[in-house]
């Protein structure tokens, strides 16, 4: 058989035709895969937030209830002797129930300030995506172990779980800086903040409404697998771990590629202090710094609030309700579309202090107000302010911060977060009862302005 080639050539046309020549085979190209988006972790951050604070509300009706199963004796009643001696040393004694609650939550703050560098870290060296379904699997055995709580050293290990896996904030934190340019990275933290905003108002909420339905009043008998008045809010916690640990496994692809792990540190656990203060970077040292005393003002506000408004203008708890509600919403509002616009044209830096200004004055407004429209405007502007620092401190910490190193590095920006939330509340609870109602207000508003101060030589992040 004859081989030949054959040209033609048409009017914008090339033909050509070949017999009896091989042909190579086709390597066939991988699909590139599909990178993941800001709504899947906005999804996963919003899920965990809302399973995280359902136990807000049920700190006073804990303490009750557990008083009444076990009395005085054991852990309980060392836990209670120490915070009933603290309060009546300062002379607040009617206080001691909030102290113990606030002493709870301490628990699992400090277990989150030394954890959740760690886990950032391992992220850095590991990948997001299994260190998420790690932390999450843990958090949902903590509330399993929350639902069969019968007694209180077992609630007090449901706790202390949860707080030693809270790794999972930090983790989907650093995946957003992994998802998204330099550019709209400061945006990007805005969403996060949202998605913190939103949890922080539906789980608060959901508590309320499910601490409300008792299985024990359907089946007296599960009290002897540990079921308990409050194991509804447990379970409503756990089902919600689950289906964000069936949402992670579906859809959240991993964010870090193998060169940015290989050259992360090795990840240990180390005494969160000397994790912060080997921190090379001067920039991201004094952005934590802002940050952290910012959070201790802001923190000291959360816990004063409500106890300002019964004191000073009767509110009921329906009432503080509406005002925390209004908290949240603004919060919301400033962080998922207002702060997402203004970085278009404005710097990071520019939006932190304008923040911490705005908020000083929030902080000013709420301390003086002598009529509830006030308050209300003066939570507003705490509101805003909040809203334009969170997201610019987090996005400049990202930005000073190298591709290998954004887990570590915002997890210690969390742990300072968790650190604040560790101790303010306590500290705060006492200055509000022992002094004058406003106190907490004013002192939080003089953190701002030294946060203002320190915040103004930040040098602007190359982008």
């Amino acid at each position: 058989m004859s081989c030949g080639l054959r040209l033609g050539v048409g009017p914008g046309t090339l033909l050509v035709s070949a017999f009896n020549v091989p042909t190579e085979p086709t390597i066939p190209i991988p699909p590139t895969p599909r990178r993941l988006s800001l709504g899947v972790i906005f999804l996963t951050l919003y899920i965990d937030l809302i399973g995280f604070s359902i136990i807000f509300p049920l700190g006073p009706d804990l303490l009750d209830y557990y008083i009444a199963l076990e009395g005085h004796s054991g852990v309980l009643g060392w836990v209670v002797g120490q915070t009933d001696a603290l309060a009546r040393s300062f002379g607040i004694g009617n206080y001691a129930p909030v102290l113990f609650g606030g002493v709870i939550s301490s628990v699992f703050s400090i277990l989150q300030f030394v954890f959740a560098p760690f886990w950032g870290a391992v992220s850095d060296r590991k990948g997001r995506r299994g260190v998420l379904l790690l932390t999450v699997a843990g958090t949902a055995f903590g509330y399993l172990l929350w639902v069969l709580s019968g007694s209180f050293w077992l609630f007090l290990l449901s706790r202390l779980v949860s707080g030693g896996f809270s790794g999972n904030l930090s983790v989907a934190t650093a995946a957003v800086a992994d998802v998204t340019s330099r550019q709209e990275r400061s945006k990007a933290m805005g969403l996060v903040g949202a998605a913190f905003g939103l949890g922080l108002v539906t789980g608060p909420t959901l508590g309320g409404v499910a601490m409300h339905f008792n299985l024990l009043e359907v089946a007296p008998g599960l009290a002897r697998i540990g079921i308990n008045p409050f194991s509804v809010p447990a379970l409503l916690a756990l089902v919600l771990c689950l289906v964000n640990l069936g949402w992670i496994s579906a859809r959240f692809s991993e964010t870090l590629d193998d060169t940015a792990r290989g050259a992360a540190r090795e990840p240990r656990l180390r005494n969160p202090i000397s994790a912060i203060l080997g921190l090379q970077n001067p920039a991201v040292r004094r952005t934590n710094l802002v940050a952290f005393i910012f959070a201790i003002a802001f923190v000291a506000m959360e816990a004063a609030l409500t106890f300002l408004a019964t004191k000073r203008f009767g509110y009921t708890a329906r009432e503080n309700g509406f005002l925390l509600g209004f908290l949240g919403l603004c919060a919301i509002v400033t962080q998922g579309f207002i702060v997402r616009r203004l970085l278009n044209s404005v710097t990071e830096t520019r939006v932190l202090i304008v923040g911490l200004a705005i908020a000083t004055v929030g902080l000013l407004a709420v301390g003086y107000a002598p009529r509830p429209w006030m308050l209300f405007t003066g939570v507003g502007l705490l509101a805003l302010g909040s809203g334009f620092v969170n997201p610019s401190s987090t996005g400049l910490i990202s930005l000073y911060a190298t591709a290998e190193e954004q887990g570590r590095v915002l997890g210690i920006f969390r742990s300072l977060s968790a650190l604040a939330r560790a101790f303010t509340p306590l500290l705060a609870g006492i200055i509000f009862w022992r002094y004058d109602s406003a106190s907490v207000f004013y002192l939080g508003a003089g953190m701002s302005v030294i946060a203002l101060v320190l915040s103004v030589t930040l040098p602007q992040p190359t982008k």
